[in-house]
C-alpha cells in the first residue's frame, strides 16, 4: 500500500462550500478564531500564499482536516508544511489524523520536497506520539516573538 493508499476518502477542498465544510473541525483546533467568516477570511489569505486543505469526507460531515502549504528554506530546503492538523474530539483514535499525516508524506514525495514539517503545542501529548508513531522526529524548537501594536 503506498502512502496515498487508504480507505478513507481525502480530498483537497478546491473551493469556498468545501472549506466551509471544515469549520466544525478547525473550530475545535483553533478555538481562538470567532466566527466561520474569520475562518473562512484567513483561508483566503492563506490560498493566496499556497495553502490547502486536505480533509477526510464522510459524507456531509467531516471529522478530520490538514492545512499545508509548499515552503523553500535555507534550513531545510524545500519542504511541505503542516500548518494545522485536526481529528475531531469525536474521532481521536480512529486513524483518521495518521490517513491525513500519510497523505501528506505521499504528497511531500509526490512534490519533490526534501521533508514534511510541523510545530506543535507542548501539551498536545496525544498529537506528538502520533507523530513520532508516523516517522516524525522532534528536531528544534519554534520561539516567537508576538508583536505589540498602540
Amino acid at each position: 500500500m503506498s502512502a496515498n493508499d487508504t480507505p478513507h476518502d481525502i480530498r483537497i477542498a478546491r473551493d469556498e462550500d468545501e472549506v466551509r465544510r471544515c469549520w466544525p473541525a478547525f473550530r475545535e483546533l483553533r478555538p481562538h478564531l470567532q466566527s466561520e467568516e474569520e475562518f473562512l477570511a484567513r483561508w483566503r489569505a492563506q490560498a493566496g500564499e499556497g495553502y490547502q486543505i486536505a480533509y477526510v469526507a464522510e459524507g456531509d460531515h467531516v471529522p478530520a482536516a490538514a492545512g499545508y502549504r509548499l515552503m523553500s528554506t535555507m534550513a531545510w530546503g524545500r519542504i511541505l508544511y503542516l500548518d494545522d492538523l485536526v481529528a475531531m474530539e469525536a474521532s481521536q483514535g480512529t486513524g483518521l489524523g495518521t490517513a491525513l499525516l500519510k497523505f501528506l508524506q505521499g504528497e511531500a514525495r509526490r512534490l519533490g520536497c526534501d521533508a514534511l514539517h510541523l510545530d506543535t503545542g507542548y501539551q498536545r501529548h496525544l498529537a506528538h506520539r502520533a507523530y513520532l508513531r508516523n516517522g516524525f522526529r522532534m528536531d528544534c524548537m519554534h520561539l516567537a516573538w508576538k508583536v505589540e501594536h498602540d
